[in-house]
């Protein structure tokens, strides 16, 4: 990663940023009122299954590998919150290459003042530190000004929200370094691990700091709080003057993507985990 001083590239001093773009994955956006659910069921076990030709599941699958190991995904029924089947995802550590493995849903078309909230079950397995392991990733890569290009590395055109371990391990968090905030962190509620987990996101979307964020582990309310989750134009071109250039944020500006998995796994050890009962609702 190329070291420039952009204060929305940067989750941490010590970590990269995660993100890909995969311009080729074009699918027309979705309209008001929507809602995608996958439960990861197949008939055959098989993990082409869940990319069908006509669009209705996933698009894609993410993965960047370190240099010696290959990242693992796949159906399984060993582990399950619902149905017969989960995902299940092996990231290896990172070393010169950030490691990742998540599968992707384009076309979504989540704009300032939409309301939405994304709920899946994780198991992660193994007892060592989770710290900047990330999980969710909600982004924009269309809103990128292409006159820019990647002179930033093609990882930072996709601003958007996360959601990150952090505070020292394993308290899962919204990042929003790529959009110019800050983690909006806690440290009260520890992810459990080695058992299945509830997780549910909701937001009410703003390029403001009247957006809502929300999140609950298990029911519990971890975070509630009022803070710009979209990215903001004039926050944007001001960063970017700067440092001497001229950036503008595409209109209209909104999330088109969803990635779940290990989005980046910049922590010290390899990272297995499970993924069930996803859904995105938008309205």
């Amino acid at each position: 990663m190329k070291n420039y001083k952009i204060l929305f590239f940067v989750i941490s001093s010590s970590i990269f940023v995660a993100c890909g773009t995969d311009d080729n994955n074009t699918e027309e956006p979705t309209t008001e009122n929507f809602i995608f659910e996958d439960g990861f069921e197949t008939q055959n076990d098989l993990l082409d299954e869940l990319f069908p030709s006509n669009g209705t599941r996933w698009s894609t699958i993410q993965q960047t590998d370190p240099s010696n190991a290959i990242n693992e995904i796949s159906i399984t029924n060993a582990e399950f919150t619902e149905g017969q089947n989960a995902l299940r995802f092996l990231a290896y550590q990172s070393d010169s290459q950030l490691s990742k493995i998540d599968i992707e849903k384009n076309g979504l078309n989540i704009k300032s003042g939409d309301e939405v909230t994304i709920t899946t079950d994780f198991y992660i397995t193994g007892t060592e530190s989770l710290e900047n392991l990330l999980l969710i990733d909600l982004e924009c890569c269309s809103c990128w000004d292409p006159s820019v290009g990647d002179n930033y590395g093609s990882e930072n055109q996709c601003p958007g929200v996360r959601l990150i371990m952090s505070g020292g391990n394993d308290y899962l968090s919204i990042e929003r370094g790529k959009i110019s905030g800050t983690t909006l962190q806690q440290t009260n509620f520890a992810f459990p691990r080695n058992q299945w987990v509830s997780v549910q996101w909701e937001m009410t979307m703003s390029d403001t700091e009247n957006g809502l964020n929300r999140l609950l582990i298990n029911g519990t309310e971890v975070i509630n709080e009022s803070a710009m989750n979209m990215p903001n134009a004039q926050i944007f071109s001001d960063v970017f003057t700067n440092q001497g250039i001229d950036f503008t944020l595409q209109e209209p500006t909104f999330y088109e993507r969803v990635q779940i998995g290990a989005t980046a796994n910049p922590t010290a050890g390899n990272i297995e985990l499970f993924v069930d009962n996803f859904s995105i609702k938008v309205e």
